[in-house]
């Protein structure tokens, strides 16, 4: 990631400029792009990707853009963190709805590398903020890849969480509103966005 267009990402989500067009679309199919577009990367590492797709009919109410980036971001991550020959687990499933809370997809990304210290844990969807500093410089990346999760996630009307233990890996996870099976006409979701 290049520090400048991280922090133009940034300021424009968060000065709420950025133009989501948040429509129902598969679930499976966002997962598997993004996927195949960090292929490569875990290819290099010789790292095996899992991917355990969610539900067939599995929808989201989101922006693909903003779901390729913050997937992206989050995979992106948890190749550079897992030693060579390790394993990332890629996977998405439904939350069913709550009495406060609508029902939700999550997206949740597990790697096989150092894990965090649980201190450092509130920290990390900070901007800047670096477990490893040494560490991170040598990988590259700005330290803002997880701000940006974290925005992104926000802006799509969902949260982010962490787990990890540390010394055997961490998952991160961001969810967004579900979407509706039944197909809708872009024009019936642009009208109710208006609306709401």
């Amino acid at each position: 990631g290049n520090l400048a267009s991280d922090l133009l990402t940034l300021s424009r989500i968060e000065l709420k400029q950025h133009r989501f067009e948040l429509v129902s679309r598969p679930v499976n199919p966002l997962l598997f792009d993004t996927v195949e577009a960090l292929a490569p990367l875990a290819e290099r590492k010789r790292i095996a990707v899992d991917v355990i797709p969610a539900p067939e009919a599995a929808a989201a109410l989101c922006d693909a853009g903003a779901i390729h980036q913050a997937l992206g971001n989050l995979l992106d991550n948890a190749i550079k963190y897992t030693p060579e020959g390790g394993s990332v687990r890629v996977t998405a499933r439904l939350l069913a709805a709550g009495p406060q809370r609508p029902a939700m997809v999550e997206f949740m990304v597990s790697d096989t590398g150092p894990g965090i210290p649980p201190e450092e844990v509130p920290r990390l969807f900070e901007r800047f903020y670096r477990v490893d500093k040494a560490r991170s410089r040598e990988l590259g990346g700005t330290g803002l890849g997880l701000a940006i999760v974290k925005h992104l996630a926000r802006a799509m009307g969902g949260e982010v969480r962490v787990e990890s233990e540390y010394g055997r890996g961490a998952t991160f996870a961001f969810t967004v509103p579900a979407g509706s099976t039944e197909s809708r006409t872009e024009d019936e979701v642009q009208a109710k966005l208006i609306s709401s």
